[in-house]
């Protein structure tokens, strides 16, 4: 069957490499010149420069300076009006962050902090993200350094691009956290409280009740709004920023499980384990020994 779009595959840069890309992503790239694709691998692309837009799934989006976008295996991106716009394209299989792991199993991804970003509901936002303004020279020479290391291949490259690749993973997953700062940049202001109340109070016992409360709506019309916007509900959302923090806190603190549940706002330890199970595959205890 003829394919409607062109579909890019990602080879690694040298026997026993791990598939891992990065190019410079102008107009005049070769994705930007086939029109509508897509990728078998995930992508993060990155934009020193403003100017133009790039279309990602159904919608396009304006292309600033410091605008970073994850893009999922199988989205349609086309990139041919990206005007004056220039940066990154950093190309990677799931495979390059989980060795040995199944590099399609896009479920699986939840459950690992430097890919959960990549995952969406059916029909969700695409992930758009700016990175400060003080942070963009770091973003540029990482970029520039792991565009070094696939050039010249010197020993240890490999590690050294696992390594980059990581750091820049970090970096995307703080920005995730803001999710008051992505509704922004969609201009949403109303999803913007509603985010804002959430991330303040998502460790205490609120329902969807409080928000809409917070945000001066009835609390149908707030379930509508989240729903269609976000393809969540609110009370998704209130969970998923409480296992965030769960996870943070079981890579970077020796805490207990029990206490990090009530931190995150389960006063019930076995509630906790059975909410992070169902999310995440595994325990608490079991996710922390093999993510550390």
């Amino acid at each position: 069957t003829r394919r409607k779009h062109p579909i890019f595959a990602l080879e690694p840069a040298s026997p026993g490499a791990p598939r891992i890309g990065v190019e410079w992503l102008d107009r005049g790239h070769a994705m930007a010149q086939s029109g509508p694709h897509g990728h078998q691998f995930l992508a993060v692309t990155y934009f020193e420069r403003s100017g133009g837009s790039q279309r990602i799934g159904s919608r396009a989006w304006e292309v600033g300076e410091g605008d970073v976008f994850l893009i999922a295996p199988g989205e349609t991106h086309e990139a041919g009006a990206l005007g004056e716009a220039q940066g990154w394209m950093v190309q990677f299989s799931a495979d390059a962050i989980e060795p040995g792991g199944d590099p399609t199993t896009f479920l699986s991804w939840q459950s690992n902090p430097l890919l959960y970003p990549f995952v969406r509901p059916s029909g969700g936002e695409v992930a758009r993200f700016e990175v400060p303004a003080d942070r963009r020279p770091e973003w540029s020479r990482r970029l520039r350094s792991m565009a070094r290391e696939l050039r010249d291949k010197e020993p240890g490259f490999r590690e050294a691009l696992r390594a980059h690749l990581a750091l820049v993973l970090v970096d995307v997953g703080r920005l995730a956290r803001d999710v008051v700062g992505q509704m922004r940049l969609g201009e949403q202001p109303v999803l913007a409280e509603i985010f804002r109340f959430i991330e303040d109070h998502y460790a205490e016992p609120i329902s969807t009740k409080d928000v809409a409360r917070a945000a001066n709506l009835s609390s149908g019309y707030l379930t509508t709004l989240v729903r269609r916007s976000t393809g969540r509900t609110v009370l998704e959302w209130i969970q998923e920023r409480r296992m965030a923090e769960a996870r943070r806190l079981l890579v970077d603190t020796e805490e207990s499980v029990e206490r990090i549940g009530t931190r995150v706002g389960y006063e019930d330890p076995t509630y906790f384990a059975r909410r992070f199970r169902s999310a995440h595959g595994a325990t608490p205890a079991a996710w922390r020994n093999a993510n550390r």
